[in-house]
Protein backbone atom coordinates (compact mmCIF):
# COMPACT_ATOMS: atom_id res chain seq x y z
CA UNK A 1 0.00 0.00 0.00
CA UNK A 2 2.87 2.36 0.86
CA UNK A 3 4.48 1.71 -2.55
CA UNK A 4 1.31 2.57 -4.46
CA UNK A 5 0.89 5.60 -2.21
CA UNK A 6 4.31 6.85 -3.31
CA UNK A 7 3.37 6.43 -6.98
CA UNK A 8 0.03 8.23 -6.50
CA UNK A 9 1.67 11.05 -4.52
CA UNK A 10 4.26 11.70 -7.24
CA UNK A 11 1.60 11.76 -9.97
CA UNK A 12 -0.32 14.36 -7.93
CA UNK A 13 2.91 16.31 -7.51
CA UNK A 14 3.43 16.49 -11.28
CA UNK A 15 -0.21 17.48 -11.87
CA UNK A 16 0.24 20.30 -9.38
CA UNK A 17 3.50 21.40 -11.01
CA UNK A 18 1.78 21.39 -14.38
CA UNK A 19 -0.87 23.78 -13.12
CA UNK A 20 1.83 25.96 -11.60
CA UNK A 21 3.77 26.14 -14.88
CA UNK A 22 0.69 27.23 -16.81
CA UNK A 23 -0.40 29.82 -14.26
CA UNK A 24 3.11 31.16 -13.83
CA UNK A 25 3.63 31.58 -17.56
CA UNK A 26 0.41 33.59 -17.80
CA UNK A 27 1.26 35.67 -14.72
CA UNK A 28 4.82 36.48 -15.85
CA UNK A 29 3.63 37.62 -19.27
CA UNK A 30 1.14 39.88 -17.49
CA UNK A 31 3.74 41.56 -15.30
CA UNK A 32 4.35 39.42 -12.20
CA UNK A 33 7.91 39.77 -10.87
CA UNK A 34 9.43 36.40 -9.99
CA UNK A 35 11.19 37.66 -6.84
CA UNK A 36 7.96 39.15 -5.52
CA UNK A 37 6.19 35.92 -6.37
CA UNK A 38 8.71 33.72 -4.52
CA UNK A 39 8.51 35.90 -1.37
CA UNK A 40 4.69 35.98 -1.25
CA UNK A 41 4.41 32.30 -2.10
CA UNK A 42 6.60 31.14 0.76
CA UNK A 43 5.05 33.52 3.28
CA UNK A 44 1.68 31.91 2.49
CA UNK A 45 3.22 28.45 2.93
CA UNK A 46 4.70 29.44 6.32
CA UNK A 47 1.32 30.69 7.54
CA UNK A 48 -0.35 27.51 6.29
CA UNK A 49 2.15 24.89 7.49
CA UNK A 50 3.52 26.60 10.59
CA UNK A 51 0.63 25.83 12.99
CA UNK A 52 0.42 22.20 11.82
CA UNK A 53 4.18 21.74 12.24
CA UNK A 54 4.12 23.23 15.75
CA UNK A 55 1.22 21.09 16.96
CA UNK A 56 1.75 17.78 15.16
CA UNK A 57 5.54 17.56 15.47
CA UNK A 58 6.01 19.09 18.90
CA UNK A 59 7.28 15.85 20.44
CA UNK A 60 9.11 14.31 17.49
CA UNK A 61 10.88 17.47 16.29
CA UNK A 62 14.64 17.16 17.01
CA UNK A 63 16.74 20.01 18.31
CA UNK A 64 18.00 22.38 15.64
CA UNK A 65 21.79 22.63 15.77
CA UNK A 66 23.79 25.25 13.90
CA UNK A 67 25.12 22.62 11.48
CA UNK A 68 21.64 21.34 10.62
CA UNK A 69 20.34 24.90 10.26
CA UNK A 70 23.09 25.72 7.77
CA UNK A 71 22.27 22.60 5.77
CA UNK A 72 18.61 23.65 5.65
CA UNK A 73 19.72 27.15 4.61
CA UNK A 74 21.67 25.68 1.69
CA UNK A 75 18.71 23.44 0.91
CA UNK A 76 16.45 26.49 0.66
CA UNK A 77 19.04 28.26 -1.53
CA UNK A 78 19.24 25.39 -4.02
CA UNK A 79 15.62 24.24 -4.21
CA UNK A 80 13.80 27.55 -3.95
CA UNK A 81 15.88 30.72 -4.23
CA UNK A 82 18.20 29.63 -7.05
CA UNK A 83 15.95 27.09 -8.75
CA UNK A 84 12.72 29.09 -8.77
CA UNK A 85 14.11 32.52 -9.58
CA UNK A 86 16.36 31.25 -12.37
CA UNK A 87 13.64 28.93 -13.70
CA UNK A 88 11.04 31.70 -13.90
CA UNK A 89 13.56 34.04 -15.51
CA UNK A 90 14.08 31.39 -18.20
CA UNK A 91 10.35 30.76 -18.52
CA UNK A 92 9.88 34.38 -19.60
CA UNK A 93 11.92 33.57 -22.73
CA UNK A 94 10.28 30.24 -23.59
CA UNK A 95 6.90 28.54 -23.51
CA UNK A 96 5.53 26.39 -20.69
CA UNK A 97 5.72 23.30 -22.92
CA UNK A 98 9.38 23.80 -23.78
CA UNK A 99 10.23 24.53 -20.14
CA UNK A 100 8.50 21.31 -19.13
CA UNK A 101 10.38 19.38 -21.81
CA UNK A 102 13.71 20.64 -20.50
CA UNK A 103 12.78 19.44 -17.01
CA UNK A 104 13.54 15.92 -18.21
CA UNK A 105 17.24 16.46 -17.61
CA UNK A 106 16.42 16.20 -13.89
CA UNK A 107 16.30 12.37 -13.74
CA UNK A 108 19.69 11.94 -15.39
CA UNK A 109 21.32 14.70 -13.33
CA UNK A 110 19.89 13.30 -10.09
CA UNK A 111 20.84 9.76 -11.07
CA UNK A 112 24.40 10.85 -11.84
CA UNK A 113 24.73 12.80 -8.58
CA UNK A 114 23.26 9.92 -6.57
CA UNK A 115 25.81 7.53 -8.10
CA UNK A 116 28.69 9.92 -7.42
CA UNK A 117 27.66 10.36 -3.78
CA UNK A 118 27.11 6.64 -3.26
CA UNK A 119 23.35 6.96 -2.76
CA UNK A 120 22.53 4.88 -5.83
CA UNK A 121 24.39 1.78 -6.95
CA UNK A 122 24.47 0.63 -10.56
CA UNK A 123 25.49 -2.84 -11.62
CA UNK A 124 25.54 -2.93 -15.41
CA UNK A 125 25.75 -6.74 -15.27
CA UNK A 126 22.31 -6.96 -13.62
CA UNK A 127 19.04 -6.47 -15.55
CA UNK A 128 17.79 -3.79 -13.14
CA UNK A 129 21.05 -1.84 -13.47
CA UNK A 130 20.81 -1.88 -17.26
CA UNK A 131 17.12 -0.91 -17.00
CA UNK A 132 17.87 2.21 -14.96
CA UNK A 133 20.63 3.33 -17.32
CA UNK A 134 18.61 2.53 -20.46
CA UNK A 135 15.46 4.15 -19.09
CA UNK A 136 17.32 7.36 -18.23
CA UNK A 137 18.80 7.54 -21.73
CA UNK A 138 15.39 6.96 -23.33
CA UNK A 139 13.84 9.68 -21.15
CA UNK A 140 16.43 12.24 -22.18
CA UNK A 141 16.22 11.15 -25.81
CA UNK A 142 12.44 11.53 -25.75
CA UNK A 143 12.73 15.02 -24.28
CA UNK A 144 15.24 16.08 -26.93
CA UNK A 145 13.02 14.59 -29.65
CA UNK A 146 10.01 16.47 -28.30
CA UNK A 147 11.91 19.75 -28.17
CA UNK A 148 14.07 19.79 -31.29
CA UNK A 149 12.48 17.46 -33.87
CA UNK A 150 9.14 18.62 -35.19
CA UNK A 151 8.63 15.95 -37.81
CA UNK A 152 6.93 16.33 -41.16
CA UNK A 153 3.30 16.25 -40.05
CA UNK A 154 1.51 18.88 -37.98
CA UNK A 155 -1.53 17.59 -36.11
CA UNK A 156 -4.51 19.88 -36.12
CA UNK A 157 -5.40 21.42 -32.78
CA UNK A 158 -8.65 20.51 -31.04
CA UNK A 159 -9.44 24.22 -30.68
CA UNK A 160 -9.56 26.72 -33.54
CA UNK A 161 -9.36 29.69 -31.15
CA UNK A 162 -7.36 29.57 -27.87
CA UNK A 163 -9.48 29.39 -24.74
CA UNK A 164 -6.76 31.40 -22.97
CA UNK A 165 -4.74 34.09 -24.73
CA UNK A 166 -1.51 34.38 -22.76
CA UNK A 167 -0.12 37.22 -24.81
CA UNK A 168 -3.14 39.50 -24.88
CA UNK A 169 -1.21 42.39 -23.32
CA UNK A 170 2.02 42.15 -25.28
CA UNK A 171 1.20 41.39 -28.86
CA UNK A 172 0.40 38.44 -31.01
CA UNK A 173 1.32 34.89 -30.18
CA UNK A 174 3.31 34.35 -33.34
CA UNK A 175 5.48 37.41 -32.75
CA UNK A 176 6.35 36.32 -29.25
CA UNK A 177 6.91 32.69 -30.11
CA UNK A 178 9.37 33.42 -32.91
CA UNK A 179 10.66 36.99 -33.08
CA UNK A 180 10.54 38.18 -29.50
CA UNK A 181 12.05 35.29 -27.55
CA UNK A 182 15.64 34.35 -26.90
CA UNK A 183 15.18 30.58 -26.78
CA UNK A 184 18.86 29.79 -26.16
CA UNK A 185 19.06 32.17 -23.21
CA UNK A 186 15.81 30.87 -21.75
CA UNK A 187 16.84 27.24 -22.19
CA UNK A 188 20.23 27.86 -20.59
CA UNK A 189 18.63 29.51 -17.56
CA UNK A 190 16.18 26.63 -17.14
CA UNK A 191 18.97 24.06 -17.39
CA UNK A 192 20.93 25.89 -14.67
CA UNK A 193 17.83 25.88 -12.47
CA UNK A 194 17.47 22.12 -12.96
CA UNK A 195 21.05 21.54 -11.83
CA UNK A 196 20.16 23.34 -8.62
CA UNK A 197 16.94 21.30 -8.32
CA UNK A 198 18.78 18.00 -8.75
CA UNK A 199 21.22 19.06 -6.04
CA UNK A 200 18.23 19.90 -3.84
CA UNK A 201 16.81 16.41 -4.29
CA UNK A 202 20.11 14.85 -3.24
CA UNK A 203 20.71 17.16 -0.28
CA UNK A 204 17.13 16.81 0.93
CA UNK A 205 17.58 13.07 1.38
CA UNK A 206 20.65 13.80 3.54
CA UNK A 207 19.02 16.54 5.60
CA UNK A 208 15.92 14.47 6.30
CA UNK A 209 18.05 11.88 8.11
CA UNK A 210 19.38 14.64 10.37
CA UNK A 211 16.04 16.40 10.84
CA UNK A 212 13.21 13.85 10.30
CA UNK A 213 10.30 16.22 10.84
CA UNK A 214 8.70 16.79 7.42
CA UNK A 215 6.37 19.69 8.24
CA UNK A 216 8.94 21.55 10.33
CA UNK A 217 11.59 21.02 7.66
CA UNK A 218 9.35 22.48 4.97
CA UNK A 219 8.46 25.47 7.16
CA UNK A 220 12.15 26.20 7.70
CA UNK A 221 12.87 25.88 3.98
CA UNK A 222 10.06 28.33 3.18
CA UNK A 223 11.29 30.71 5.91
CA UNK A 224 14.86 30.82 4.58
CA UNK A 225 13.62 31.05 0.99
CA UNK A 226 11.46 34.09 1.78
CA UNK A 227 14.41 35.78 3.54
CA UNK A 228 16.82 35.07 0.68
CA UNK A 229 14.43 36.28 -2.03
CA UNK A 230 13.54 39.36 0.05
CA UNK A 231 17.23 40.23 0.19
CA UNK A 232 17.54 39.86 -3.59
CA UNK A 233 14.40 41.97 -4.04
CA UNK A 234 16.16 44.89 -2.33
CA UNK A 235 18.37 45.11 -5.43
CA UNK A 236 16.17 43.79 -8.28
CA UNK A 237 12.56 44.56 -7.26
CA UNK A 238 12.66 47.88 -5.43
CA UNK A 239 9.65 49.38 -7.19
CA UNK A 240 6.71 49.41 -4.71
CA UNK A 241 4.27 48.91 -7.59
CA UNK A 242 5.65 45.40 -8.11
CA UNK A 243 4.48 44.39 -4.64
CA UNK A 244 0.92 45.62 -5.06
CA UNK A 245 -1.64 42.78 -5.19
CA UNK A 246 -4.94 42.92 -7.07
CA UNK A 247 -7.71 40.44 -7.85
CA UNK A 248 -6.22 39.00 -11.02
CA UNK A 249 -4.35 35.97 -12.33
CA UNK A 250 -1.17 37.12 -10.57
CA UNK A 251 -2.86 36.85 -7.17
CA UNK A 252 -4.38 33.48 -8.13
CA UNK A 253 -0.93 32.21 -9.09
CA UNK A 254 0.58 33.35 -5.78
CA UNK A 255 -2.17 31.73 -3.71
CA UNK A 256 -2.12 28.50 -5.72
CA UNK A 257 1.65 28.17 -5.52
CA UNK A 258 1.77 29.06 -1.83
CA UNK A 259 -0.98 26.66 -0.76
CA UNK A 260 -0.63 23.79 -3.26
CA UNK A 261 3.05 23.84 -4.27
CA UNK A 262 4.94 25.19 -1.24
CA UNK A 263 2.43 23.69 1.18
CA UNK A 264 1.11 20.35 -0.06
CA UNK A 265 3.53 19.39 -2.86
CA UNK A 266 6.73 20.08 -0.93
CA UNK A 267 5.44 17.89 1.90
CA UNK A 268 4.45 15.05 -0.45
CA UNK A 269 7.75 15.21 -2.29
CA UNK A 270 9.77 15.18 0.92
CA UNK A 271 7.75 12.19 2.14
CA UNK A 272 8.37 10.30 -1.11
CA UNK A 273 12.10 11.05 -1.00
CA UNK A 274 12.28 9.79 2.58
CA UNK A 275 10.57 6.54 1.54
CA UNK A 276 11.91 5.87 -1.97
CA UNK A 277 14.94 8.08 -2.45
CA UNK A 278 15.70 11.10 -4.69
CA UNK A 279 16.02 9.18 -7.98
CA UNK A 280 12.51 7.74 -7.60
CA UNK A 281 11.07 11.22 -7.05
CA UNK A 282 12.94 12.78 -9.97
CA UNK A 283 11.88 10.10 -12.46
CA UNK A 284 8.29 11.36 -12.44
CA UNK A 285 9.29 14.72 -13.93
CA UNK A 286 8.68 13.52 -17.55
CA UNK A 287 4.96 13.39 -16.74
CA UNK A 288 5.04 17.16 -16.39
CA UNK A 289 5.81 17.51 -20.10
CA UNK A 290 2.84 15.38 -21.10
CA UNK A 291 0.47 17.20 -18.71
CA UNK A 292 1.49 20.67 -19.87
CA UNK A 293 1.56 19.59 -23.52
CA UNK A 294 -2.00 18.25 -23.43
CA UNK A 295 -3.26 21.35 -21.60
CA UNK A 296 -1.53 23.65 -24.10
CA UNK A 297 -3.23 21.88 -27.00
CA UNK A 298 -6.67 22.32 -25.44
CA UNK A 299 -6.36 25.74 -23.78
CA UNK A 300 -3.80 27.54 -25.97
CA UNK A 301 -4.64 25.82 -29.29
CA UNK A 302 -1.05 24.68 -29.77
CA UNK A 303 -0.57 22.31 -32.70
CA UNK A 304 1.31 19.08 -32.10
CA UNK A 305 3.95 17.76 -34.45
CA UNK A 306 4.69 14.12 -35.09
CA UNK A 307 7.99 14.54 -33.28
CA UNK A 308 6.17 15.81 -30.19
CA UNK A 309 4.04 12.68 -29.94
CA UNK A 310 6.99 10.36 -30.57
CA UNK A 311 9.01 12.22 -27.94
CA UNK A 312 6.18 11.94 -25.41
CA UNK A 313 5.93 8.19 -26.06
CA UNK A 314 9.68 7.76 -25.53
CA UNK A 315 9.53 9.75 -22.29
CA UNK A 316 6.76 7.58 -20.85
CA UNK A 317 8.51 4.39 -22.01
CA UNK A 318 11.79 5.44 -20.42
CA UNK A 319 10.03 6.44 -17.21
CA UNK A 320 8.47 3.04 -16.72
CA UNK A 321 11.67 1.19 -17.63
CA UNK A 322 13.49 3.02 -14.84
CA UNK A 323 10.61 2.48 -12.42
CA UNK A 324 10.75 -1.22 -13.26
CA UNK A 325 14.42 -1.19 -12.33
CA UNK A 326 13.66 0.61 -9.08
CA UNK A 327 10.79 -1.76 -8.36
CA UNK A 328 13.04 -4.77 -8.93
CA UNK A 329 15.57 -3.21 -6.54
CA UNK A 330 12.90 -2.98 -3.85
CA UNK A 331 11.80 -6.58 -4.32
CA UNK A 332 15.41 -7.81 -4.29
CA UNK A 333 16.15 -5.93 -1.08
CA UNK A 334 13.05 -7.35 0.57
CA UNK A 335 14.02 -10.86 -0.55
CA UNK A 336 17.56 -10.43 0.75
CA UNK A 337 16.14 -9.15 4.03
CA UNK A 338 13.90 -12.20 4.42
CA UNK A 339 16.76 -14.55 3.52
CA UNK A 340 18.99 -12.82 6.05
CA UNK A 341 16.31 -13.28 8.68
CA UNK A 342 16.15 -17.00 7.95
CA UNK A 343 19.93 -17.30 8.15
CA UNK A 344 20.01 -15.41 11.44
CA UNK A 345 17.29 -17.67 12.86
CA UNK A 346 19.32 -20.74 11.82
CA UNK A 347 22.39 -19.31 13.52
CA UNK A 348 20.46 -18.67 16.73
CA UNK A 349 18.99 -22.17 16.74
CA UNK A 350 22.44 -23.64 16.07
CA UNK A 351 23.97 -21.69 18.96
CA UNK A 352 21.19 -22.80 21.29
CA UNK A 353 21.62 -26.43 20.28
CA UNK A 354 25.37 -26.32 20.76
CA UNK A 355 25.47 -24.33 23.98
CA UNK A 356 22.44 -25.85 25.76
CA UNK A 357 23.96 -28.40 28.21
CA UNK A 358 20.63 -30.08 28.83
CA UNK A 359 20.22 -30.97 25.19
CA UNK A 360 16.73 -29.46 25.04
CA UNK A 361 15.27 -29.02 21.57
CA UNK A 362 14.58 -25.29 21.17
CA UNK A 363 11.59 -25.94 18.94
CA UNK A 364 9.71 -28.68 20.78
CA UNK A 365 11.14 -27.94 24.23
CA UNK A 366 11.61 -31.69 24.66
CA UNK A 367 14.62 -33.78 25.63
CA UNK A 368 16.45 -35.37 22.70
Amino acid sequence: METWGSYGAMVLVQLAYGGSNILMKIAIDRGLNQLVFVVYRHIIAILLLGPFAYVLERKQRPSLSFSVMMKIFVLASLGTTIHLNVYYAGLAYTSATVASALSNVIPSLTFLMAVLFGMEKVRIQSPRGRAKVLGTIICIGGALTFTFWKGGYLFKSFMEIPLINIYSTKGSTSQLNHGGKNWIKGSALILVSHIAWSSWLILQAVVYKLYPALLSLNVLICFFASLQSSFLALFFARNPALWKLEWNVQLLTIIYSGVVISGLVYYLQTWCISKKGPVFASMFSPLLLVIVGIFSVVAFAERLHLGSLIGAFLIIAGLYIVLWGKRTDGLSQALRGSEKGLVDDDKIMLEISVNDPSGTNPITNQMK
